[in-house]
């Protein structure tokens, strides 16, 4: 393994390393690395994985040991789905649901006995939960196939089931394709009711990624559709469909209203009212005679070319317009399993609305610095006139009073010491969160 620096828990014992091991999320930073260790280790090599992923890797002392791949689910599978015994519509729409664990690579050279199904069993664990911070949805059970060569003893040892094997099928285009390569089929549930709530479509509402999420009246979501006006057209010329500002307008609307995820977003636009999608410009379909909302891949995509700052701005101004909210809060948050270009945590210093708990500005706060210079870039474009601002201890100091009696006429603006609870940073955390991985 010349391309590993040799590991300095050579030195653990073997129960000393088992214990020892955690699991986390690959940064995007380190997705090019994940990729060229899988496809030079790996029997089968790497060649991308499909839909919704994951990347996982094993550290012991911060140096990787393990990578796991986890991606959508095959679309069809005999002896899974009559294990589940779901309805081919309702397997359509529940597939989502279950991740399929495409790559599990261990690098060391040393064989650790229980090391495989216990960084397995780590996975596990927090499988679902993340699914939910990047995708906005959990899963519910975990897939995988083994070649027939293999016994798939580590996946055996963490409680995995053997439901049997598959035909030898793959899938190519649209259709299926005969490669002889029978293999074991093995699920795990990480529900306790998993079954049920794949095949029973009347618990729909569980599972529902708009679950929770607010609506928006007309009035409010065209002012924003004006606002958004201003931002420019981040994409070629070629292939649109959409318009940019009926693309933000759907995001920011989305977001604010509790949407934690591209496809939370899409699920609102889509709900929208033919009034609604009028107001904000949607696409009109001649042929259905009806206005359509963007799909996930073109908001995925409009996030992504989007700058946040500019975007950042128009909706402060647009959320400061549509309230006469009297408070003001100034506030830290470390967003948890986002992390920057240096591998640190991320900490975004936000200004918020007491009332609507709603985001106005916000920053993110360089591992250089600290918060207390950060306040007054922050609160630069936020109208503070007849407001009350409330912060931290740390923030009365000289230079923040100076630029809110100087620039923002503060005589009428105090600082108070204050500690909101709660988190208001909905909208910030999925910004962050989606940049995770590539999608993530």
């Amino acid at each position: 393994m010349n391309s590993i620096t040799r590991p300095t828990y050579s030195t653990y014992s073997d129960r000393d390393l088992v214990s020892n091991v955690t699991v986390r999320l690959v940064s995007h930073q380190e997705i090019p690395r994940w990729n060229k260790l899988v496809s030079a280790y790996h029997y089968l090599g790497f060649h991308g994985m499909v839909g919704e992923r994951l990347r996982y890797v094993a550290v012991v002392d911060e140096q990787w040991i393990a990578l796991l791949g986890w991606h959508t689910a095959a679309l069809k599978c005999g002896v899974r789905d009559r294990w589940i015994g779901w309805h081919p519509e309702v397997r359509y729409g529940r597939l989502r649901l279950i991740a399929n664990n495409t790559r599990y690579l261990l690098l060391p050279e040393r064989r650790v006995p229980n090391l495989a199904s216990r960084i397995l069993s780590l996975t596990l664990r927090r499988l679902s939960a993340d699914w939910t911070l990047i995708y906005g949805h959990p899963v519910v059970l975990a897939e995988t196939f083994v070649d027939m060569r293999f016994h798939g003893t580590c996946y055996r040892a963490a409680n995995w089931l053997d439901l049997g094997s598959s035909r030898g099928y793959r899938k190519t285009g649209n259709g299926y394709q005969w490669h002889g390569s029978e293999k074991h089929v093995l699920v795990h549930p990480l529900a306790k009711d998993a079954r049920s709530l794949l095949r029973d479509p009347t618990r729909h509402g569980e599972l529902s990624t708009t679950k929770g999420v607010r609506t928006m009246n007309a009035t409010a979501l065209g002012s924003l559709y004006e606002q958004l006006k201003r931002l420019p057209d981040p994409r070629k010329a070629r292939g649109k469909r959409h318009r940019a500002t009926c693309i933000f307008a759907i995001i920011i609307g989305a977001l604010l209203c509790g949407a934690r995820s591209y496809l939370a977003v899409m699920e609102w636009g889509r709900d929208l009212s033919q009034a609604h999608l009028r107001r904000v410009g949607a696409r009109y379909n001649p042929k259905t005679k009806r206005y359509e909302a963007p799909s996930e891949a073109t908001i995925r995509r409009m996030m992504y070319a989007a700058d946040p700052e500019r975007v950042d701005r128009l909706v402060s101004e647009w959320l400061s317009s549509q309230t006469a909210d009297a408070g003001v809060a100034v506030d830290g948050k470390t967003m948890r399993n986002a992390r920057g270009d240096d591998g640190k945590q991320v900490h975004l210093l936000s200004a918020f609305l007491h009332e609507e708990g709603v985001v106005v500005a916000q920053r993110q706060v360089d591992n250089k610095t600290n918060e207390i210079t950060q306040v007054e870039p922050l609160l630069k474009n936020v109208d503070l006139t007849g407001k009350v601002l409330t912060a931290e201890a740390m923030h009365p100091q000289k230079a923040t009073a100076r630029f809110l009696v100087k620039e923002k006429q503060g005589s009428k603006t105090p600082i108070t010491n204050g500690r909101l609870s709660g988190s208001v940073l909905r909208l910030s955390k999925f910004l962050i969160s989606s940049g995770l991985q590539e999608a993530a």
